[in-house]
């Protein structure tokens, strides 16, 4: 397997891009600078069941009224996921693997005890990544882990994305069990990461892969690739979620789901597919190229 990381993180270049040396680095957007800037509410309380990570109770973000994505259990057979989901349409798998012992590993204090000196490398979370920064990982969860702050554009917000050292990381992930179902010719690619509540990547596509939650609640919007969706690529989920979302006629409304910890969704090639954290949340995908 080849490791990369995905996670999400509220970031205000007037802030933190000093810190780093990025000033010179603009390309994508201009920051209008305000005095008061609005952001999800903040939980200040940790409990055992999620693994010491914040779950923001208190956020304006809701799950979908009705999920549309199908649902499966272990009895889904391996030519039934071929015929009926790989190359048309999403899934929501259940039960076809047990990750308990991986998702104590994901605790907070494991974390930090065992990788928090380590480096992680940061990229914009607008559709086209144009910054990156490097961060000790502890840095990233003590001080940049917020909820997302809704005057950010997505280009002045970071997320974990690849460059990370396998022999670092490896021993967690060797104790990850990925979905047991693959596509003909393709092998995995892992993706972790952690972000906080509100936070998300906007549209975009890819190749075919899946991703499971195992702390928090992502919300999934889809499109087929044939319908691309109206979206400003350099904002964030979040702000289409409350600009646009709610004034789409029927027939424009995305294929849609929230996954849980256990859960994992599919998603096809070049399907049109943004994410939103719910909570503050840990994740990880399996990308199949």
């Amino acid at each position: 397997m080849q490791i990369s990381w995905l996670g999400v993180l509220p970031y205000r270049r007037g802030r933190w891009m000093t810190s780093y040396k990025m000033l010179q680095s603009a390309q994508c957007c201009l920051l209008t600078l305000v005095l008061l800037v609005p952001a999800l509410a903040e939980q200040t309380e940790y409990t055992e069941s999620d693994g010491g990570w914040q779950w923001n109770n208190y956020s304006p973000l809701q799950e979908e009224d009705r999920c549309t994505v199908e649902r499966r259990d272990a009895s889904i057979t391996y030519a039934e996921f071929i015929d009926r989901y790989a190359y048309r349409r999403p899934v929501i798998l259940r039960g076809l693997t047990d990750n308990s012992v991986f998702q104590s590993l994901c605790r907070k204090e494991h974390l930090l005890r065992a990788y928090g000196d380590r480096h992680v490398r940061l990229s914009t979370a607008n559709t086209y990544s144009y910054e990156k920064v490097d961060v000790p990982f502890r840095e990233y969860l003590d001080h940049l882990l917020r909820p997302q702050d809704l005057n950010s554009l997505g280009c002045d917000t970071l997320y974990f994305f690849g460059d990370n050292n396998f022999t670092e990381w490896g021993s967690l992930f060797q104790k990850y069990t990925p979905p047991p179902f693959k596509l003909p010719g393709t092998t995995g690619a892992y993706s972790f990461g952690i972000a906080g509540s509100g936070t998300g990547v906007p549209f975009h596509w890819h190749g075919p892969g899946f991703s499971e939650v195992i702390y928090g609640r992502k919300r999934w919007f889809l499109y087929p690739p044939d319908k691309t969706p109206e979206f400003n690529p350099n904002r964030t989920t979040v702000s289409w979620m409350m600009d646009t979302y709610p004034f789409l006629p029927a027939e424009d409304r995305p294929i849609e789901c929230t996954i849980r910890p256990g859960e994992v969704l599919y998603f096809p090639d070049r399907w049109w597919h943004a994410t939103l954290n719910l909570d503050t949340s840990v994740f990880i995908s399996t990308f199949l190229g």
